[in-house]
């Protein structure tokens, strides 16, 4: 019999098929929006997303408007590579501008499909930036295209630019409200046109998004951490499904699509979210302490010291070891001046980036039992190649503890996993993957101690990704 997880298995080949992926959970998209004129948007915006690269380091965007025009700048790379040098758009008098860094969890990656995109229609110019992915979107383009749309990209965005002109109305609110109840997924959306901004989180909340308010003026992000950057004052999380229109009216708020309840990602304060982060009134790095104190009552280990791997899983080793007594040490040193490995043209090469980018210290786990803390395991490659680090640095035991449950299922709503059969949660037992790996021990985070370590309801949280439950 075809079962539904057949037919999630089937997506997974065709949607990784020809691609080369990393040993986790890849980060979503950055957005940025702000409606302040007079103000200098585009250093304003620039600043933002530099707190956002960590979200996205493929592509980077801008885009402006005067009031009468949207102007766009966008390409391949970090933000400090795409605006390293003058932009036409430090002389646009903007009243409004959005921004985004992308991770390409839709679509092909290349320079089509960075983002924001910028279309012109019957009824004017938009501009769109988006986080999340539409599960969806491949019967939506099919449907397009057969109606006579013609595409230029891969992405998602897209689909949803061509909805709102093909059915839309002469108003950007009405037409959203019209549009997005037919997007089924995961999604983040900052619309920008020529006199407004518009914000919008789906129904179930999976993807981050807040408001802000900087010298009067309203910003809107992914994560609160680019409101620090630029000195602006967190107001409050988009509740889902809301739409919130900023203008030279002032902000209207308003629920254009009903929320029965909530499915915030637990992955963004496991490992995507920055550690500065407030998402839902929790903040981000005294989440992952507390995860890592769960993990110390859940999975002890009788060893001499306690590290982590930089940099998302500090936060949970430093509460590991604060739990159990041993003392924390910097076990491990990150080189931030190397590319991600994970796009590196071969796995040789792929796993001399890994040694470049990660290096023990041999002088303090030499001759030590030591309890190495990481966030997640996904292939299970890294794992292998860390524990093998320690052993060649000279340590006695490495005990592996990992701050969250098993990894048994891919993500559909914005991040990029594997797919099921390239998950070793999926195919191994816990016995089983920590003789593959080589680690003396191995310990995961059960899921009610992940949960209670977030402090949120069970029901308000995405959780697919380790128990197989799809919310949407």
């Amino acid at each position: 019999m075809y079962t539904e997880l057949d037919s999630m298995k089937k997506m997974d080949y065709e949607r990784f098929q020809g691609t080369s992926r990393g040993d986790k959970m890849e980060e979503a998209c950055g957005v940025f929006g702000i409606y302040a004129p007079g103000q200098d948007l585009f250093k304003i915006t620039t600043y933002a997303l530099y707190a956002l690269q960590h979200r996205g380091q493929e592509s980077a965007g801008i885009a402006v408007s005067d009031g009468d025009c949207i102007y766009l700048e966008k390409g391949m790379g970090l933000v400090s590579e795409v605006f390293h040098n003058y932009s036409e758009l430090e002389d646009v008098p903007a009243v409004a501008g959005i921004g985004h860094v992308r991770y390409p969890t839709s679509g092909r990656s290349g320079p089509e499909n960075a983002q924001p995109l910028l279309i012109r229609y019957r009824h004017g110019s938009l501009a769109v930036a988006h986080n999340g992915n539409l599960i969806n979107g491949v019967e939506l383009r099919e449907r397009l295209e057969n109606e006579g749309s013609i595409f230029q990209t891969t992405t998602d965005s897209e689909v949803v630019t061509h909805l709102i002109a093909r059915y839309g109305y002469n108003d950007l609110e009405s037409s959203l409200k019209g549009v997005l109840p037919y997007l089924h997924g995961a999604y983040s959306f900052v619309f920008l046109n020529e006199d407004k901004l518009v914000g919008i989180r789906d129904p179930h909340g999976v993807r981050p998004l807040s408001l802000g308010i900087l010298n009067g003026n309203y910003v809107l992000a992914s994560e609160t951490c680019a409101f620090d950057t630029i000195g602006a004052e967190t107001i409050r999380d988009i509740n889902p499904g809301e739409m919130v229109v900023i203008s030279k009216e002032g902000i209207k708020s308003s629920q254009i699509m009903p929320s029965s309840s909530s499915a915030l990602c637990i992955f963004e304060y496991i490992y995507l979210a920055r550690p500065d982060s407030n998402i839902h009134g929790k903040n981000v790095h005294l989440v992952r302490k507390e995860l890592g104190r769960q993990l110390a009552k859940e999975q002890p280990a009788e060893a001499d010291l306690v590290t982590g791997v930089p940099d998302s899983s500090l936060a949970a080793a430093a509460g590991f070891s604060e739990e159990i007594g041993l003392p924390y040490e910097m076990g491990m040193i990150k080189n931030r001046y190397i590319g991600r490995t994970f796009i590196q043209p071969s796995q040789e090469v792929r796993n001399i980036g890994v040694q470049i980018k990660l290096n023990p210290v041999k002088q303090l786990v030499e001759g030590k039992k030591i309890v190495v803390v990481d966030d997640s395991i996904v292939r299970g490659t890294t794992s292998k190649k860390l524990v093998n680090m320690f052993f060649k640095a000279g340590a006695k035991e490495v005990h592996l503890r990992i701050s969250s449950p098993p990894v048994i299922s891919p993500c559909y709503y914005g991040i990029d996993t594997p797919t099921y059969e390239e998950l070793v949660g999926y195919k191994k037992k816990v016995e089983e993957i920590c003789k593959e790996i080589g680690a003396t021990t191995l310990g995961y985070l059960s899921h009610e101690g992940m949960v209670n370590s977030v402090g949120l309801s069970q029901k308000s949280l995405c959780r697919a990704c380790f128990t197989g439950d799809y919310p949407i």
